[in-house]
Parts: C-alpha cells; structure tokens; sequence
C-alpha cells in the first residue's frame, strides 16, 4: 500500500470575515461509513453525525504557512430577472473571461418556492429558472437555458426532446468556451457537451445504459468533467454507479484510458458498504466525485464517501493520497476541488457538505492548512456546499444542495 497521509483538522465557527484554524498531522478513529449520494429533494433523517475526535476540536483563527484567508461577499450576485428561484445548485465552473456558470436542479423546488407556476398560482413568486445560468463578473445574469420546463396546466415537468438529466450534476468550461454538463439520476449515464447558446454538439455515454467500470463506452452516473487543453481529451469522474475516472477525446468521444483508486484497474465486486480509515479500501468508494487538473499536468481525484484525495499522473499512475477530515462517517468530507490562482497553485480547496465548510489544503503534500466557513443559513455559512471554483483574481465561489440551493461568492482578505 502507498504510504498515506491522515490528517486531523481544526475548525472554527464564523460569521462574514472568515478565518483559518492551524493544525497538525494526527491520527483519528471513525466508525463506519453509511450512504454518500446526493438526492433531488430533501433527504430523509440520517441520524447523528460523527464527532471528529477531542484533540481536533476549536482551535484559535490563524493563517499557518500564510494560507488564505476569505470573506464573504453578500452582494453577490444581483437578484435573478424574472421572478426566478434556484433549485438545488450542482455545479459552478468560471469561464475564460471570469463568467461563472452554475447548473441547477429546478425539479428540487418546492410548491412553495414555485408557487406562481401553480395551477392556480398559489403566490405571487417564483419561476423556476433555468438549468444552466451565466453570471458575469458583477453579478448579473448573461446566458440562460436548458433543463425541463413547468406545464402549469398540467402541473407537469416536460423533458427536452433531445434528453437532459434526471438529476443536474457537475458543469465545467472548456479552453474553447464548450459547457460541459452530467447528470447521476438513477439513468443519467452521459455527459453532455454544448455551446454557450445551449446547442448540443456531443453526447457521450447512452442514457438509461451502463454496463459497469471497465466499460469503454458506456458511463454510470457521471459526477464531473474537466477538459486538458494541452491533449484535448476530457477527464469524467464516473461518478455514481461506476467507480473510475475515465478519458477520451473531447471532440469525437473516442475511448482513451481509464484507471481506479491507486491507479489500478477498477473492480466493482469490492465490497464498499464499510469505512475504517486505517484500512482504505483498493477501490474508491461511491460516488468518485471530482477530478481537476493542475498546471503541472498532476491529476486530483475526490473520494468523496472516502475522505480523500488521490493524485495521478496524466496516464493514470499513481501519486500521492490524502486522508483528511476522516471521522466523516455520513455523506464523506471531499465533494469538490479547485486550486488557487497563484501560479504555483500552492492551495487546494475542497467543499466538504458534510462538515458544511471548506477545507484548505497545502497541495505539495495534501496536509491541511485550514478552513472556512460552518453550517447555518447566514452568508458565508454553508447547507451541503457542493462545488467550489475560483476565477483569475483570486475569488471563489460556492454551490449548495439539500435546502441550501444557492451560490456565494468569497474574495481574498489581504494579510496584515
């Protein structure tokens, strides 16, 4: 086995100005891992959450290594037009020009929420928005399309002909301003690849097909895409069903590589209904939620129900793992990643819904720094915080599923 890294990790609960806890490396116990999807609608009761271990508990707010430090933008973005409301927020990506893109879920409203599309209308507002929205850099929205509409007389969602995902998950933009999208609905087996008008160009995967891991054309729940500019190939983790990270190229779908946890060739007769951190398992757990890569060509890989990190070469062979946050037995600690702006990209932020916050990890060894933010409904706390991106100044921004079903944004604080 790989020589691993386990890191037990301070927090801190705040309010707009967001602090960083300092830690050191520790070992940590956990019990066993329960369920790690995400749903379309609220979910049902899910029983106490693991307490992380005394010695990791609050710590005063510092910034160790001068790891950033962030605050909360309330401002951002403007109001929707139209009398929108956001569903459930599965995605946020930023663009070549510091757009930021989010996809969302409208059939995760509630009657309430759309309660102008009633029949009759039952209130005043709201309209379900579109799935995928653009928002320029002030806020404001740019694009908007995509997803199923409401019939109000037959109180009805009405599919687009051509397909769309049961359960809006994951959204990246390309170097050639392509919007990538999935979906991990129990029959969401594609990815999809359209312009910035909305216009498909290219379906990757057959829906309510999937024939497992090592499967080179056909996908199982897709969490998330990322493109390399310098190959053209486009990166998915897949995701829900499957237990891979899979490659091909970008234009045409052809079948590259895929490869597993470690590395290896995936195996999805793995048993991964138990969690034990001292023991990892040879498969990633469900789902594989994240892949991005670095400007060294270095390739990360989320983990989520696993609470780490696995890092590859561009072939797929292995690098390095990362343990963190391990006592999350319910829902798992690594749901997103994105690296800072600075040309090292020396920090790694993951989103982790379970613990509500970000962590901030030291990329170079996948330590933790520090983190931000706590669960609540106040700006800059976080309800299942799904997906982080940043854009070239440094900002970055937030997605949140379950009740949260919103977007924030966070701007770099100058160090004293």
């Amino acid at each position: 086995m790989p020589k691993r890294a386990v890191y037990a990790i301070c927090g801190v609960s705040l309010t707009l100005l967001i602090g960083l806890a300092g830690c050191s490396p520790a070992e940590v116990d956990t019990g066993p891992e329960e369920d790690a999807g995400d749903t379309a609608s609220a979910p049902a009761s899910i029983g106490p959450m693991a307490q992380a271990p005394a010695s990791s508990g609050p710590a005063a707010a510092g910034r160790g290594d001068d790891a950033p430090a962030y605050e909360v933008d309330p401002f951002w973005p403007r109001p929707l037009p139209n009398d929108w409301i956001l569903g459930q927020v599965s995605g946020i990506a930023v663009d070549n020009d510091d757009n930021i893109w989010i996809i969302q879920r409208p059939r995760t409203l509630t009657a309430h929420e759309a309660g102008a599309v009633q029949n009759p209308p039952a209130t005043e507002c709201c309209y379900p928005a579109p799935s995928v929205i653009a928002f320029d850099r002030a806020g404001e929205v740019i694009h908007a399309w995509g997803g199923p509409t409401w019939n109000q007389e037959r109180a009805e969602w009405v599919e687009p002909e051509d397909g769309w995902p049961a359960q809006e998950h994951g959204i990246y933009i390309d170097h050639e301003d392509n919007v990538w999208i999935g979906g991990n609905g129990q029959n969401d087996h594609v990815v999809l690849k359209l312009n910035m008008e909305g216009e498909r160009l290219l379906t990757i995967g057959q829906w309510q097909q999937t024939r497992g891991s090592n499967d080179a054309e056909h996908l199982g729940r897709p969490a998330d895409i990322t493109v390399d500019a310098e190959t053209n190939e486009v990166y998915i983790a897949d995701g829900y069903g499957n237990r891979r990270v899979i490659v091909l190229d970008a234009d045409t779908g052809e079948y590259k590589r895929h490869w597993g946890a470690y590395g290896n060739t995936p195996d999805d007769s793995i048993d991964i209904s138990s969690y034990d951190p001292d023991a990892p398992l040879e498969s990633w757990h469900s789902p594989v939620h994240a892949v991005k890569i670095a400007n060294d060509g270095l390739v990360y890989v989320a983990d989520r129900a696993g609470n780490r990190i696995h890092v590859f070469n561009k072939d797929g062979s292995f690098v390095m793992e990362g343990l963190f946050a391990a006592w999350t037995i319910v829902q798992g600690s690594a749901w997103d990643l994105e690296f800072s702006r600075d040309p090292e990209q020396r920090w790694l932020f993951v989103a982790d819904g379970a613990n509500m916050k970000v962590w901030i990890l030291r990329r170079e060894d996948l330590s933790v720094a520090g983190s931000f933010g706590h669960g609540g409904r106040q700006a800059g706390q976080f309800n299942w915080v799904h997906n982080i991106t940043a854009d070239s100044f440094g900002n970055l921004y937030t997605s949140e599923v379950n009740t949260g079903k919103r977007i924030q944004k966070f701007v770099p604080v100058a160090a004293n």
